[in-house]
């Protein structure tokens, strides 16, 4: 998982209190590792965003005055990590099945996702892409989806999803605040519902086979879905019976 600081907790509730009654839930016991910052905090903007922002390496101006440039384009690096350190430390202290391994990552975790997948797609089986960015730069991502790899051996499955106040309406809350319309605005520049639909349309069935799957996640905003979809994500990567195959 990206973003450990925020997704981690959600991930262990979700498990701890669904794996032991697998006949109800249908969700069996794995192993749940989340990439983190050292921080108190829920997320690091700075260490984040060159982490999980594509290339190419660009640099955006401070978060706050006075702070340093907001760089991206880290993202190739952060997968060499996952594959080349983490992984193979992960799998000196537990068995690891890499049929079922799977990578989550929300908004611009979300678009680092895609970019692995489209990069290097043999790396995980299920990848698991909430409220995806894929709007950022222009939709430069499409770039690496027109040019992605093949995977190697069975098919990934890909699961997209986004909330529903995420499209072209706000939650009804957040019509009175002072910033509604230009929050309005940007989600209608962002277009997160209808990308992330659209790409999972797309890129269903197509001639490597790869399997997609969009999910909308009723009553939730860009932010408080992160405890519906990493939820869903321990449903996909730990589940004890296959849809698939019932």
């Amino acid at each position: 998982m990206t973003d450990g600081n925020a997704t981690f907790p959600f991930a262990v509730a979700s498990l701890v209190t669904q794996a032991p009654y697998p006949t109800g839930t249908n969700v069996g016991w794995g192993v749940i590792a989340a990439i983190g910052y050292p921080s108190d905090e829920p997320y690091d903007p700075l260490r984040r965003s060159w982490d999980l922002g594509p290339p190419p390496v660009k640099s955006y101006p401070p978060f706050v005055e006075g702070g340093p440039p907001v760089v991206i384009g880290g993202t190739g690096k952060l997968v060499d990590f996952i594959e080349n350190e983490l992984i193979p430390r992960i799998a000196e202290m537990v068995i690891l099945d890499p049929t079922r391994r799977s990578l989550f990552g929300h908004s611009f975790g979300g678009l680092f996702t895609l970019y692995g997948l489209f990069e290097r797609p043999g790396l995980f089986a299920n990848w698991i892409a909430a409220s995806p960015t894929i709007y950022w730069e222009n939709c430069e991502i499409l770039k690496n989806e027109a040019q992605r790899q093949d995977a190697p051996g069975n098919a990934p499955f890909l699961h997209l999803s986004a909330g529903e106040y995420e499209g072209d309406k706000l939650a009804p809350f957040q019509y009175r605040n002072e910033d509604a319309p230009a929050r309005l605005e940007k989600r209608k520049t962002e277009q997160t519902v209808l990308l992330a639909r659209k790409m999972a349309e797309r890129l269903n069935g197509t001639a490597d086979g790869l399997r997609t799957e969009f999910e909308l996640y009723a009553g939730e905003t860009h932010m408080s879905v992160l405890a519906a979809a990493v939820n869903r994500a321990v449903a996909i990567a730990f589940a004890a019976q296959s849809l698939t195959d019932m």
